[in-house]
């Protein structure tokens, strides 16, 4: 395992990376590679990074805290507990505790979108959650998987309300507390102040950057809150040994047994449990052995997160009582399936299988979104410059060629417009989710995708009554001519 990461770091550039491996209640192995920051500071298996995604299995543990003590129930509609919860649609009074936690609210990704913000204060969750108000439903609650971190943000703030303490606060002491999580942290300023891992982003898929991605605390219950290799292991330690972790417990055994149980069908034969994504170890199984029904393979509980700037990955085989974490302070949200591929190898390599060579599932847009968009910038560029060529220098076709200019600008039009349709429709929709969190968590799209925007938008009007005025003027007057006399 140790020579596949350090194999992937040469090849991939990652920057850095931090495993942890339990079995049986305690911790087989870890280990850490790369480096933290652009000082060099070396990763540790201790070194907090931001976890993205896997974030939800740590809030799915509060919530059924909440229902062991009683405060919670999970078939009770979220406006029992919070009577103002309400999208723009009749169908949300349905949306119950359980349908949050296993991602069939009928919310959808891109109309709850909160990844560009830049809030870290402590009303952030709950200003979060109202602000769902104007966001429509997708469809209806209970009746399909939707993946969508609002889910999570709402149940943050439930644990919160019946609780009757900040969830940062409550994270902290039940759930990080008992089970020695010494570098877990639910803001992102208590995690710098622990020497938090930098954030770096592939940048034109060619180099890796330090990168500065916003961390906000409305999204804190789903997605930005941070933890170690290290850490992440005594939360699986504690799952895979019926919610305990050495003298302490944290849930009953049966509450975990209900975390598990994957009521929500995602594709094929992978399924959604509470904060847990579940299927069939496919790769515990020899390749060049027939192929096996997938019924008779292992249960595996995994969930992968993902940001402009850190991937995050957990796994558990509770049939072997098996486990690992994995951290990288790094992202490639051009290709993440090849840091994907990591987490999948690395099962393989648990299970005596060699690993296979990575495989970029994300389609050409995506690929190399970069690219589209500094074409896209350089041809607004390249519209402006030829528009201020001619405006400036009064230039006028001949009486016949008077279509020549208005050509011109049809075609800057089309290209404005069409600029306006890539990111505000196609883009959005493309990626679920809205333009700024593409901007903010695609930083080689944005710096050029930004600028291209702001010239689609705001030169069309003033180049259009600028070229009408100019042609409607007319071709300057020419200066008499001189007749010299004949001799």
């Amino acid at each position: 395992m140790d020579s596949f990461l350090r194999e992937q770091i040469d090849v991939l550039g990652v920057p850095g990376a931090a495993v942890a491996v339990v079995r049986d209640r305690r911790q087989v192995h870890s280990a850490a590679f790369g480096r933290a920051d652009e000082s060099g500071r070396a990763m540790t298996a201790r070194t907090p990074v931001l976890l993205a995604s896997t974030t939800k299995s740590l809030t799915s543990i509060a919530v059924m805290q909440q229902v062991e003590a009683g405060r919670l129930r999970l078939d009770e509609p979220v406006q029992t507990y919070l009577p103002w919860f309400t999208l723009k649609d009749s169908r949300s009074s349905a949306i119950t505790v359980r349908h949050l936690l296993h991602q069939a609210s009928g919310m959808a990704s891109k109309d709850t979108a909160f990844e560009a913000s830049e809030a870290q204060d402590v009303a952030a969750l709950e200003e979060g959650v109202r602000a769902l108000s104007e966001s429509p439903l997708a469809g209806t609650p209970g009746e399909a998987f939707g993946y969508a971190s609002a889910n999570y943000n709402t149940l943050g703030l439930l644990v919160q309300t019946v609780s009757g303490q900040p969830f940062a606060d409550y994270m902290q002491q039940h759930v990080f507390g008992p089970l020695d999580m010494a570098n877990s942290h639910p803001t992102r300023a208590a995690a710098r102040a622990d020497n938090a891992a930098d954030g770096y982003s592939r940048w034109f898929g060619a180099f890796w950057r330090q990168t500065d991605g916003p961390a906000p605390t409305t999204g804190m219950p789903s997605s930005t809150m941070y933890s170690s290799a290290q850490d992440l292991g005594h939360e699986l330690m504690a799952l895979l040994d019926g919610g305990r972790y050495g003298g302490a417990r944290i849930l009953r055994s049966d509450s975990v047994e209900a975390m598990f149980e994957s009521r929500v069908q995602v594709d094929g034969s992978k399924r959604y449990a509470m904060g847990w994504f579940t299927r069939p170890l496919v790769e515990s199984a020899d390749p060049a052995a027939p192929p096996v029904h997938e019924g008779t393979l292992p249960l595996l509980l995994e969930h992968q997160g993902e940001w402009g700037n850190s991937h995050t990955y957990l796994a558990m085989i509770p049939s072997a009582r098996l486990g690992v974490a994995l951290v990288i302070n790094g992202n490639d949200t051009a290709a993440p399936s090849r840091l994907k591929a990591i987490d999948t190898n690395l099962l393989r390599i648990l299970h005596g299988r060699p690993p296979v060579p990575a495989v970029v599932h994300e389609d050409w847009l995506q690929q190399y979104s970069w690219a589209v968009s500094l074409a896209l910038l350089l041809a607004e560029l390249l519209s402006l410059w030829l528009a201020l060529r001619f405006l400036l220098a009064r230039r006028h076709a001949p009486a016949g060629k008077r279509w020549t200019p208005l050509a011109w600008a049809a075609a800057a039009l089309a290209l404005d417009g069409f600029a306006l349709w890539l990111c505000l429709v196609y883009a959005p929709a493309r990626f679920d989710t809205h333009l700024s969190v593409i901007v903010r968590q695609f930083p080689d799209v944005g710096v050029s995708l930004g600028p291209a925007l702001a010239l689609a938008v705001l030169w069309p009007i003033p180049r259009t009554v600028w070229l009408l005025l100019t042609m409607r003027a007319g071709p300057e007057a020419k200066p008499p001519e001189l007749h010299r006399p004949r001799v």
